[in-house]
């Protein structure tokens, strides 16, 4: 019998904010696997860094070196070659743990993964706390009540889809903010909602930015780990 695959999340950036759960299955996994930079450096393997000090022993590692760019030809290649190294793992009856910043199954490399193994693999999911979440933490701001509507975009949209979402919801996230950043703000403005936005850069981690103020952000391109959270200012009570 094939062993499992698991695609666990580890939160946003706070290692405190790593379930019982997600612990466990970190530490008792045969092998880890992780998407990478360049340079070998995973954010997930790092949020979960200290539960992975008490792992078992001779847990073995298989790192997912994915290049920055939008090119999914390139993308999907990483992916189907990291697919069978895992695949690989789990013929050996191996339990194969796949480490998720925020939430495996909310814009996770997991998912396309899942896609590639779970037809002829037991597979299991475990639930992370999102960046949506915790930048409403952050911000201590309910990120929707009563009938108000709420949607998460991605940056990557066009000018003209990002200010249909902001017309159209009370409450707008947006996603992959960093190298979209100067079109979001300017869907903001096209849409009179610059004054309900925040930003959000590494949220819970030692490096983390807010503004709350967008008027007050740098005319340039932002991080990978960024977001938009826009809220209306005046909300109805009753």
């Amino acid at each position: 019998m094939p062993g499992d695959f698991i695609g666990v999340g580890v939160g946003p950036g706070d290692p405190e904010l790593i379930t019982l759960k997600a612990a466990r299955y970190i530490q008792n996994a045969d092998v880890i696997s992780y998407i990478a930079s360049g340079n070998g450096r995973s954010q997930a393997k790092v949020i979960a860094g200290a539960v992975l000090k008490d792992a078992v022993a001779n847990q073995r590692e298989i790192p997912v070196v994915m290049p920055m760019c939008e090119d999914r030809s390139i993308a999907n290649k990483v992916y189907d070659e990291a697919a069978e190294q895992i695949q690989q793992a789990l013929n050996e009856d191996k339990t194969v743990v796949f480490l998720c910043e925020g939430d495996p199954l909310f814009f996770g490399s997991f998912s396309y993964l899942l896609e590639r193994i779970q037809e002829n693999n037991p597979c299991q999911v475990v639930p992370g706390i999102s960046s949506v979440n915790a930048a409403a933490s952050a911000l201590q701001l309910p990120l929707t009540i009563l009938k108000e509507s709420f949607v998460v975009v991605s940056g990557r949209h066009t000018e003209e889809k990002l200010c249909e979402a902001l017309l159209q919801h009370d409450s707008v996230v947006i996603m992959k903010a960093g190298r979209s950043r100067q079109k979001i703000v300017n869907a903001l403005k096209q849409s009179n909602r610059l004054a309900d936005a925040n930003y959000l850069e590494y949220i819970g981690r030692e490096n983390e930015v807010i503004y709350q103020d967008v008027d007050q952000l740098p005319d340039e391109s932002g991080p990978y780990f960024s977001l938009f959270v826009v809220l209306r200012n005046e909300r109805d009570q009753s």
